[in-house]
């Protein structure tokens, strides 16, 4: 299994722009010297699927930067998707919701997303956008109007009406410019974008237990570089695959995936009205369908855990003013729920994060925070079992340990700087309670989040 995340070839960047953040990001220009890598110049994209980047001026501000995105299918789909928790959830997740529900999540076509304006806290007004959105590109499908077989996405602005005339009229002309090309995922991927400084996106060819010598592909894209923070948070998705996916097994593979991905990543610590990740499965490669266990369900189950951590890593990748990509790693855990939860709180920490971007080893921040996590019993941590070391990814000849069974170690300040100039980190904390374990992935603090959030609505 190959992912395809080879870094772009040089692109214009003004050093007068080093630390704006755009709007939206056109490709060939504008993204970090430093991001450039995780943008493929390539990929493989499952059969009968589509997409479309359109601009249509969501923002006044916003004059040529694609900001509508199309995925369509040539033929009906199975589908699942996971929505966020906030009790202000955003008219497009209830529309998407409640076409899932009529259609019984089969006979899927597609999902229309635009960014800009989250269509969030609208009212009635906000539902009625929403419906015409899905309204539009039904009605483009096969000459009917196919509303409730499309999911509709919206991020930006919470608060703020859609300007949805312009909206509509720039749906047939997405429709019309749809194509299978990498350059379409692309864009597409790149008119999702809100404060992100790079598009995400990846796609894989892979093979099933049943079905050796068919090759299937599955791609994916997704937004969001702030307003991050399970369950889940301000960001899309939209996986497609052309593998025959039974749909009840399509929506559990989807939760366990998302459960150990795109719900074990922090940003900033706060969730919002919009996040959604839908996947669709069109059977376009053909093959016999992957059921609800065996197998294929096993196989495709590891394939698409793998697929979206990758997937969710690049948003912390690219989180607001991000510096470092730290990955933590609780072992030895009682609970896989105490795990996490230990995990989540450390990630969270702003006096964490903020240790990390002035590169501190400020470890007994790691330590309050593991503390003063809610939920846990006495036997969920014992400071005199716990352990804390720091160290690069892959590399045990650069961990730095700094609390052994509960005694602290004797930092070596010299090389803890050293360390601490790295990008990738891990932290490591054994709570030897037990034998569960989590993983999470989180980015630091620094001056250019609040630059960005305190004048995000200009």
């Amino acid at each position: 299994m190959v992912l395809n995340i080879r870094g772009s070839p040089s692109q214009g960047f003004m050093a007068s722009n080093l630390f704006k953040r755009w709007y939206s990001v056109v490709p060939g220009s504008t993204i970090p010297a430093s991001k450039r890598r995780f943008v493929p110049t390539s990929g493989t994209y499952p059969q009968g699927f589509k997409v479309s980047g359109t601009h249509v001026g969501v923002k006044a501000s916003n004059t040529s930067f694609p900001d509508l995105a199309l995925v369509v299918s040539d033929r009906p789909c199975n589908a699942a998707a996971v929505f966020t928790q906030n009790k202000f959830q955003a008219a497009p997740v209830l529309v998407s919701r409640a076409n899932l529900q009529a259609q019984q999540s089969t006979n899927m076509r597609g999902v229309v997303i635009n960014a800009g304006c989250a269509n969030a806290v609208t009212g009635e007004g906000g539902l009625k956008d929403a419906k015409a959105m899905v309204s539009a590109l039904g009605s483009c499908l096969d000459g009917e109007n196919n509303a409730e077989s499309i999911l509709v996405m919206s991020t930006g602005v919470i608060g703020q009406r859609l300007p949805i005339d312009k909206i509509i009229s720039g749906i047939p002309t997405g429709y019309k410019t749809l194509s299978h090309s990498h350059e379409s995922w692309l864009t597409a991927a790149t008119a999702i974008c809100t404060t992100d400084t790079f598009p995400k996106l990846l796609s894989i060819k892979f093979e099933l237990p049943s079905a050796p010598g068919v090759t299937y592909c599955l791609s994916g894209m997704a937004k969001g570089s702030g307003m991050i923070h399970p369950n889940m948070a301000t960001l899309l998705g939209v996986l497609a695959t052309d593998a025959p996916v039974h749909q009840q097994a399509l929506s559990q593979m989807l939760k366990q995936s998302v459960d150990r991905s795109f719900n074990c990543i922090s940003v900033d610590g706060d969730s919002s009205t919009n996040d959604t990740i839908a996947i669709f499965a069109n059977g376009a490669a053909g093959g016999p369908q992957v059921g609800v266990s065996g197998q294929d369900f096993d196989h495709l189950s590891g394939i698409l855990l793998e697929f979206s951590q990758k997937l969710s890593q690049l948003l912390v990748r690219d989180g607001e003013g991000a510096t470092k990509f730290v990955r933590i790693r609780v072992r030895a855990a009682r609970s896989q729920q105490s795990a996490k939860a230990i995990a989540s709180s450390v990630a969270r920490s702003p006096l964490v994060k903020t240790a990390l971007y002035g590169k501190d080893a400020n470890w007994g921040r790691i330590l309050c925070a593991v503390g003063y996590t809610s939920g846990l019993t006495p036997e969920d941590v014992i400071p005199s079992s716990t352990s804390v070391s720091m160290g690069l990814p892959k590399d045990q000849g650069t961990v730095l340990k700094l609390l052994v069974n509960g005694e602290p170690e004797k930092v070596d300040e010299s090389k803890a700087a050293e360390l601490l100039e790295n990008e990738d980190l891990e932290i490591l904390i054994t709570l030897n309670t037990g034998s569960e374990e989590a993983d999470y992935w989180f980015c630091d603090f620094s001056h250019e989040y609040v630059t960005i959030n305190g004048d995000y609505r200009t």
